[in-house]
């Protein structure tokens, strides 16, 4: 029997709180938690604006380290500036093997692409308003709206975020909804895409390729996420793709095109 051993990479967690959603964190920590053990946890905003209190919530739940950045000048984002500055530094200590960035801002398209200039993968996680230019430098975005969310809105507020405090608890009121769970349909663009690295693999005298091989190849051309399509594993997804044929065998699983 195949001994299964937990992922061992240092993963670092920076997230945009002007631009994330706190009620996705729980799915995203569990996303990251499949490439190693999420040690630096930090988060980036002006803890002073109200908007900001479903994340005040959870910081010290999930040992998120908060940094305070002032809006200096309007219509400048000095959080951007901060996490891209302190994304860096961590790079070049060299310690970490994988980071995700929590954010729908097109301004970290060039810090994915400096990051995975050094071979160091990059998870991205945003909404579907995200631009493609930040989606495609990631080497692999999933659009959260795909998670699992969790109800933040009754949480207790810390008593002080950063050496600032919180406000007063506004009177209770009915939480809204949580959000209905996204899923993208599987489409042409997705059918080309994996028949593209079909067409590059390795086959048998059966016509079957490896389907982690086939994975690779298509995650060299595209940061899509097969959580997006509703599905936890590639094998999962691709069984629903009328397009190809799946075997499992002991070896592993292998695909081929019908």
């Amino acid at each position: 029997m195949a001994t299964h051993h937990a992922p061992t990479g240092n993963v670092a967690l920076l997230i945009d709180a002007d631009n994330a959603g706190a009620a996705y964190l729980d799915s995203v920590l569990t996303v990251l938690a499949e490439f190693g053990t999420v040690n630096v946890r930090r988060a980036y905003g002006n803890w002073e604006k109200p908007g900001l209190k479903s994340w005040k919530a959870l910081l010290m739940r999930h040992g998120i380290e908060p940094f305070q950045q002032f809006d200096i000048t309007k219509g400048k984002n000095a959080t951007d500036m901060r996490m891209t500055i302190d994304a860096m530094d961590l790079l070049l200590r060299g310690r970490i093997t994988g980071f995700g960035i929590m954010s729908s801002d097109s301004d970290f398209m060039p810090l994915a692409q400096r990051i995975r200039q050094e071979g160091v993968p990059v998870y991205g996680f945003g909404t579907d308003r995200t631009p493609e230019g930040f989606r495609e430098s990631c080497t692999r975005f999933i659009d959260v709206a795909s998670l699992d969310v969790e109800d933040v809105a009754n949480m207790p507020l810390p008593p002080a975020i950063g050496g600032v405090a919180a406000p007063a608890a506004a009177p209770a009121a009915k939480p809204a909804p949580a959000p209905a769970r996204r899923q993208q349909k599987v489409d042409a663009a997705l059918v080309k895409l994996l028949s593209d690295a079909y067409d590059a693999s390795k086959v048998d005298k059966k016509g079957f390729a490896s389907l982690s091989e086939v994975g690779q190849r298509a995650a060299n051309r595209s940061s899509f996420d097969t959580r997006n399509y509703g599905f936890k594993r590639l094998s999962d997804l691709i069984e629903k793709v009328k397009e190809f044929e799946v075997e499992r065998r002991d070896t592993g699983v292998f695909v081929k095109r019908v």
